[in-house]
């Protein structure tokens, strides 16, 4: 069984949470409900829309984002069936939600703010998304947002240094050959895996949308905005071990489970594994590209996304002082930022051979 990570999103509705802090994924999520809608008209069977219809969504977290994306789903689902069926999907459908994440998720915040005048019933399932967490084809549509670059641990040797493998940066700037293929070797095993347990839980012909955030082909992560505020954490980080507010041997031993692939990497991936057909690899697009360009906007939405995870090794006071630091340096280089290579934002479709 995979070990729950230390990259649960912030819980709860404070000022750093994730569910204050991630209106700008949310946004996208809501630029990418038409390509959703394409994508569901024009692959899901409507023999597949039965009585009741199950949809999942995989790294949940603790809202919101996962309500608009199940929404989106269940727009797309009811307008197919009503336009093919010339029936009112209210009568004749139930939705039922299964909301997936790491047992250390606040699923308490996430059931609290469920939408008022959902049309939906709605469960929990915790367990590592790595793993099985449902019964064999028992759901109809799953998705993942923002979820799909996790790896279920950080490669061996990128923390040892007198390893070859020895990474000196907190995440995979993609500038070090030996680093990056360690990651990746380690990221291509656990989606496989990710892969060959949602193909034994979904249903012969039903889909996986996959929201996220991906590097274009060629381009390395310290290229992109997002790589460099990473970039940014981690210089705070080693700042503050300079100024003996933490220990460097701490900052030395701090580094992501996370691989941001490339696209082409993702595609071959994908195509390896032969449990799935993509049938969509779509880019969205936003005018705000991931989020904007502003030094406070930066801080405190990487502060949601990895406070939790900082904090766990060096413990909130320290990850607080890091993301003021983050700030300082995202407005004092922001002419770096602003000459960065995109990254890409992808809608990917899925469906079960």
């Amino acid at each position: 069984m995979t070990t729950t990570p230390d990259w649960i999103m912030i819980g709860g509705d404070g000022p750093e949470s994730y569910n204050q802090q991630s209106s700008y994924q949310r946004a996208l999520l809501e630029a990418a409900k038409d390509k959703m809608t394409e994508a569901i008209s024009a692959n899901l069977s409507l023999d597949l829309i039965s009585n009741r219809f199950s949809v999942a969504d995989f790294g949940c977290a603790s809202g919101p984002n996962t309500f608009v994306a199940v929404q989106n789903i269940i727009d797309a689902v009811e307008e197919k069936y009503q336009r093919e069926t010339a029936q009112n999907p209210v009568d004749n459908i139930e939705f039922q939600v299964l909301f997936n994440d790491f047992t250390l998720n606040d699923f308490n915040t996430l059931f609290k703010t469920l939408p008022p005048g959902r049309r939906y019933y709605s469960a929990g399932v915790p367990g590592s998304f790595f793993d099985r967490v449902l019964p064999k084809e028992s759901f109809h549509i799953g998705v993942m947002s923002y979820a799909f670059h996790f790896t279920s641990k950080i490669p061996k040797g990128i923390m040892d240094r007198d390893s070859p493998l020895w990474n000196k940066d907190m995440q995979c700037t993609g500038f070090n050959q030996a680093v990056k293929k360690a990651y990746f070797d380690q990221y291509s095993i656990d989606t496989k895996k990710l892969l060959d347990v949602r193909a034994e839980e979904l249903v012969p012909g039903g889909l996986m949308l996959l929201l996220g955030s991906c590097l274009r082909d060629g381009v390395k992560m310290s290229e992109t905005p997002k790589g460099t505020v990473m970039d940014f954490i981690g210089e705070s980080l080693s700042d503050l071990a300079k100024q003996g507010v933490t220990e460097q041997e701490k900052v030395d031993t701090f580094r992501t489970s996370i691989y941001f692939a490339e696209q082409g990497e993702i595609r071959q991936i994908i195509e390896e594994n032969g449990k799935f057909t993509i049938e969509a690899f779509e880019d969205i697009i936003h005018s705000e590209n991931e989020f904007p360009l502003d030094p406070k906007i930066l801080a405190t939405s990487f502060k949601a996304f990895y406070g939790a995870f900082i904090s766990a090794h060096f413990g909130t006071e320290i990850m607080r002082k890091a993301f003021d630091l983050v700030e300082v340096k995202a407005r004092e280089q922001m002419s770096r930022l602003q000459n960065c290579k995109p990254g890409m934002q992808y809608l990917i479709v899925l469906r079960k051979n």
